[in-house]
């Protein structure tokens, strides 16, 4: 019995040592000495976008909220009596100067002119007869044959009926004015707004509101520059005429010019701004009374501005800083002092010399002495 237990203890003992050289094989495997190095410190290096400071001449340009006012805006009013016949235009729509916008029942009106030129005529008779009766009163007077008394009514008579011819011409130019107030017309270019009075109303004139007409083109566009930027303003408007770019925050729209025309004759105390105004186009209406827009008013030109992309501006509590790196790959920092926006670029006043390469992303995860892979665009 002695002898087989330790029989087993030796197969056993066999096995065991088979099963671990196994086991060392299976995850030992062939080549393993030969794996590939670690990586290099090249590799771990983060790729980052970076392009060169541009320098060129860029406007000078300072930028301001806006609002767009109408040159001219009326409430059109009936100024003849009537009832209302026709609308001519529908609401909403564009007219010319002189265009037929609304119509009135003009016969009472032509019946009031027929009247007075039949009054006319009466009187133009009248007239002829009474100078006539006084030519003869005159040869008559100058023998002696009629009364002075008598001559003298007759003299009388002639320069009423004159007066009286006066009277009806006046009432003829009256009611030719006032037929002529049954067409109603548009008194400048614009667009027509929201019609208040229904075809077929009795409409009084001079009281009566038919609808609302605005100028859209030119236009106003009124903004507020600040006291310090007043200065320079006026420098460049001694100097000539100042450009004025707007702006339209609707999507798609395309920025119109015009020029800067107006600036008022004080300050506001409690802003500490002056009201400007300039003129623009808007060939195409887009730009509508009430509208709030950006403008940029240009003051000259820089010299080799030094710009980079927007999204190359970083903020600190220190100010605009941008990520710059060298040769050799390490990141620097450098503060900036930004002069104005253009485009998707800044215009950069101080801080660069100009023949940085600057980092225009991940910006959020480098810093300054960290070594990059830059990648130019």
């Amino acid at each position: 019995m002695k002898f087989r237990n330790q029989l087993l203890l030796g197969f056993t003992a066999l096995a065991t040592g088979a099963l671990g050289v196994l086991g060392l094989q299976t995850f030992i495997k062939p080549g393993a000495a030969d794996a590939a190095p670690a990586p290099t410190a090249a590799t771990q290096l983060m790729p980052v976008p970076v392009t060169n400071v541009q320098i060129r001449s860029v406007p000078i340009r300072l930028a301001y909220p806006a609002r767009v006012d109408a040159i001219q805006e009326l409430t059109i009013q009936a100024k003849a009596t009537g009832f209302l016949i026709e609308q001519t235009v529908n609401d909403g729509s564009d007219v010319q100067q002189g265009d037929l916008l609304y119509r009135i029942d003009a016969r009472d009106t032509q019946a009031r002119l027929d009247q007075a030129r039949a009054q006319l005529e009466r009187d133009t008779a009248s007239l002829d007869y009474l100078r006539s009766n006084y030519d003869r009163g005159s040869q008559l007077a100058k023998i002696g044959a009629l009364a002075k008394d008598t001559f003298d009514q007759r003299s009388s008579l002639v320069k009423q009926a004159e007066a009286a011819l006066a009277i009806d011409q006046a009432a003829i130019r009256n009611a030719e004015l006032n037929l002529n107030d049954t067409a109603i017309r548009a008194p400048f270019s614009g667009r027509l707004g929201r019609n208040k009075a229904a075809t077929g109303a009795y409409v009084n004139g001079g009281t009566t509101a038919l609808n609302t007409l605005v100028q859209l083109s030119p236009i106003y566009v009124t903004f507020n520059p600040n006291e310090h930027d007043l200065a320079r303003i006026q420098t460049a408007l001694r100097a000539g005429d100042v450009e004025v770019e707007v702006s339209s925050p609707v999507e798609g729209s395309q920025p119109q010019t015009g020029k800067l025309t107006f600036l008022d004759n004080a300050l506001d105390r409690t802003t500490g701004t002056i009201s400007a105004r300039a003129v623009i186009e808007n060939a195409d209406s887009s730009l509508l009374p009430g509208q709030y827009v950006r403008v940029r008013v240009a003051l000259g030109r820089i010299d080799d501005a030094k710009l980079v992309p927007q999204t190359a501006v970083g903020s600190s509590q220190l100010g605009k800083f941008v990520y710059t790196v060298d040769d050799g790959g390490v990141v620097g920092q450098k503060l900036i002092v930004v002069e104005q926006a253009e485009g998707d670029h800044v215009a950069v006043k101080s801080g660069l010399s100009g023949s940085e390469k600057v980092i225009t992303g991940n910006l959020q995860k480098i810093g300054p002495g960290l070594r990059v892979a830059p990648m130019p665009h």
